[in-house]
């Protein structure tokens, strides 16, 4: 094919009126032009800018079905048909379509089997392994099975060989996987084996001894590169163990596990690596995990990869305890810090002594332990000492000043002795001002004259003139502090935050913020958090529900039906329209309205728990709308925090047994979350729902 017949019709297509990642797809008569081009660099170019906004991080668009037919009579053309036959195979694997009919591009790539099958015979084995892989993924149950598997008969590479094993997988698969179970053996080239243990995976077959052997057999099998081209491309061991854990039996189970077992147990640096990465998703998605492989990880806790995973599983890790302690307590180095990092978050009280002795050469179990996200450091005295002498010394960085200034802060008046050093540091340090009122709060008045004074000379930021509030009651410096911010449009919140937390004090600063309120009908997140601030410091300060109403319905009708990023705002309106209590009436609907997202379902349900009458609230909905929270993963500490409060209502409903099941099964219900938190969160919240049982 010619390139007159390849873009014949270009010009005249209406781009216009379709859409890719950027917007108006107008842009792809020129890009397709310039990747059939003869120019390299053009061509690369044109090529990056399609993947960019037709396959846009793996979502397709209108524009994307359109380019479709130029894409494969480009490739059929002999211009860079390798790169284009990836790109069509991408298109077609891709089910995350943006305004599309569902399977819209698949079909339209399938549509051009009779362009892409030729290419199956091509010279360039790269070409035939790229049409391989695009065939495939059209899913075609009509030209493609023949095709493939007559290629299959023919090829002699082991590579486009296995490749094409892998299409056939997703296009015929009951005879691909009986041809993959006779290719498992070790006499079978590797990439054609693998190809083998993918399909018969695929194929969802009782896993057996012969696809454990198969399995170990290819291990390490980072190089690998069968079914390279795929946005979901993993590991081998890390697809096989997610892939048998997500079938959720028993004896999946059993073999996900024992395939770790086996590979960790290797004494091959590269295959432990492979399987400590397998091992860390398998405890983010398996409770079982953890117990079961914790005698083969303890061994390999001098590597970073397998202490960091132990530091993750906290508590549950406490069988590893003593080699971490051997490992901690060694001179200078990084496995002692990651080990003693990993027994900050596992058995904190064996820590603290151990990190009393080297705070300075142990910055990864410093910042551990004083991370504000992690459950508080226990109370050291030799610690707080070394605490003391390392904020005495002059130049330090302020990620170590932020993890000591956290520690003192958490131990609150147990560390009033470290007064003097977080008075020395607030001056280059503001952040310390928290800690400075967290250590004082409710000790003598010498120590709060002290930290009043140290606090008031520091002046300027909101935060150190809120923490003298927090001190001495006196409203004068978070007052001025908060006027002097009143124009910056970027501090409103914190400004309305203040105001809040002053109370009828801050009568004087209502106008302003309540002249500032947003009535943009598309407004940004900082604008909307700041209208909730103000609602808050509207009820705060003179009890006015209508006008805190009035602003907290329009934050809410302003992102109703918005995506993902509005969660947050929205949920922290649900939390200023619940402190109303019953002035809040007049939001019911809407609350009601959000039952049904699981995205803001929990907040809802919290919102009217405070605000509808016991006696008439629907409790069995309330009750629903949490679960389904949870069970979506939209918001699950939301959605069992209000299964929790509804307690005896929860229990007397039908849901009791599906809370008994979300407790009792294997799948965590945390999937997602800050690494260091998502084991410890879904332990948390199993052990709140149990109470529900």
């Amino acid at each position: 094919m010619d390139l007159t017949t390849a873009l014949a019709g270009l010009d005249d297509h209406p781009w216009a009126t379709l859409s890719h990642a950027y917007g108006c797809a107008e842009d792809l008569p020129d890009l397709l032009r310039a990747l059939a081009g003869s120019e390299d660099e053009a061509a690369e170019g044109a090529l990056s800018e399609l993947y960019g906004s037709i396959l846009h991080q793996g979502t397709v668009y209108s524009a994307s079905v359109e380019a479709v037919p130029y894409l494969a009579r480009i490739a059929a053309a002999g211009r860079r048909t390798a790169d284009v036959l990836c790109l069509l195979g991408g298109l077609a694997e891709s089910e995350d379509e943006w305004q599309v009919p569902e399977g819209a591009v698949r079909a339209a790539v399938a549509a051009q089997l009779s362009l892409l099958i030729p290419l199956l015979a091509d010279p360039d084995e790269t070409i035939r392994l790229t049409a391989a892989w695009a065939v495939g993924h059209t899913r075609d149950g009509g030209a493609a099975p023949g095709a493939l598997w007559g290629r299959r008969a023919a090829e002699e590479d082991p590579d486009v060989a296995a490749e094409l094993l892998v299409a056939l997988g997703r296009v015929d698969l009951s005879a691909a996987a009986e041809e993959a179970r006779a290719l498992l053996g070790e006499e079978t080239p590797v990439p054609l084996r693998l190809a083998a243990v993918l399909v018969c995976l695929r194929n969802e077959e009782r896993w057996e001894a012969v696809h454990h052997t198969a399995v170990l057999g290819l291990l390490p099998a980072r190089e690998l590169t069968v079914d390279r081209y795929s946005i979901h491309h993993e590991e081998l061991l890390h697809t096989v163990v997610d892939t048998l854990l997500e079938r959720d039996t028993d004896a999946d189970r059993e073999a996900a596990l024992d395939l770790l077992e086996a590979a960790l147990g290797d004494p091959r640096p590269e295959v432990q690596a492979e399987a400590l990465w397998a091992a860390d998703h398998a405890c983010h998605i398996s409770r079982g995990a953890p117990a079961r492989l914790l005698p083969a990880l303890a061994p390999l806790a001098a590597q970073d990869t397998a202490a960091s995973l132990l530091a993750k599983l906290g508590p549950l890790a406490a069988e590893a305890v003593p080699v971490l302690l051997d490992l901690a307590g060694r001179p200078e180095d990084a496995a002692a810090d990651q080990a003693l990092a990993a027994l900050v978050r596992i058995d904190p009280r064996r820590a603290a002594p151990l990190l009393a002795r080297a705070l300075e050469r142990r910055p990864r179990a410093r910042h551990a332990a004083g991370d504000s996200r992690a459950p508080a450091f226990p109370f050291d005295r030799e610690l707080l000492a070394a605490v003391r002498a390392r904020l005495a010394v002059d130049g330090l960085e302020n990620n170590e000043t932020a993890d000591l200034v956290h520690l003192l802060r958490r131990w609150g008046p147990r560390a009033v002795a470290g007064l003097p050093e977080l008075c020395a540091v607030l001056p280059h340090f503001p952040h310390a001002a928290s800690a400075v009122a967290a250590v004082v709060a409710g000790g003598p008045p010498e120590a709060r004259e002290r930290a009043a004074e140290a606090l008031r000379a520091a002046g300027g930021p909101l935060q150190v003139a809120r923490a003298h509030y927090d001190v001495t009651g006196e409203p004068d410096l978070l007052l001025a502090a908060a006027t002097e911010r009143l124009a910056a449009p970027r501090e409103r919140a914190e400004v309305a935050q203040a105001a809040a937390d002053l109370g009828p004090a801050a009568a004087g600063l209502l106008p302003a913020l309540l002249a500032a309120v947003s009535e943009d009908p598309e407004p940004t997140a900082p604008q909307l958090d700041a209208d909730i601030a103000t609602a808050r410091a509207v009820w705060q300060i003179d009890g006015d529900a209508e006008e805190a109403v009035r602003i907290l319905a329009s934050v809410l009708d302003r992102t109703a039906g918005s995506r993902l990023w509005a969660r947050w705002t929205v949920i922290r309106a649900l939390r200023v329209a619940a402190s109303l209590g019953a002035a809040g009436q007049d939001l019911i609907l809407r609350l009601e309205a959000l039952l049904d997202d699981p995205q803001k379902a929990a907040g809802a349900a919290r919102a009217l728990l405070d605000i509808v009458d016991p006696d008439t609230v629907e409790l069995d909905r309330l009750a629903r709308a949490a679960l389904h929270s949870v069970e979506t993963g939209a918001d699950v500490t939301g959605g069992c925090e209000v299964l929790h409060a509804l307690g005896a209502a929860a229990r007397d409903t039908d849901l009791h047994r599906y809370v008994g099941d979300l407790v009792e099964r294997d799948g965590r219900i945390v999937t997602s979350g800050l690494a260091y938190e998502i084991i410890g969160e879904d332990e948390r919240l199993r052990a709140l729902l149990a109470e529900l049982r």
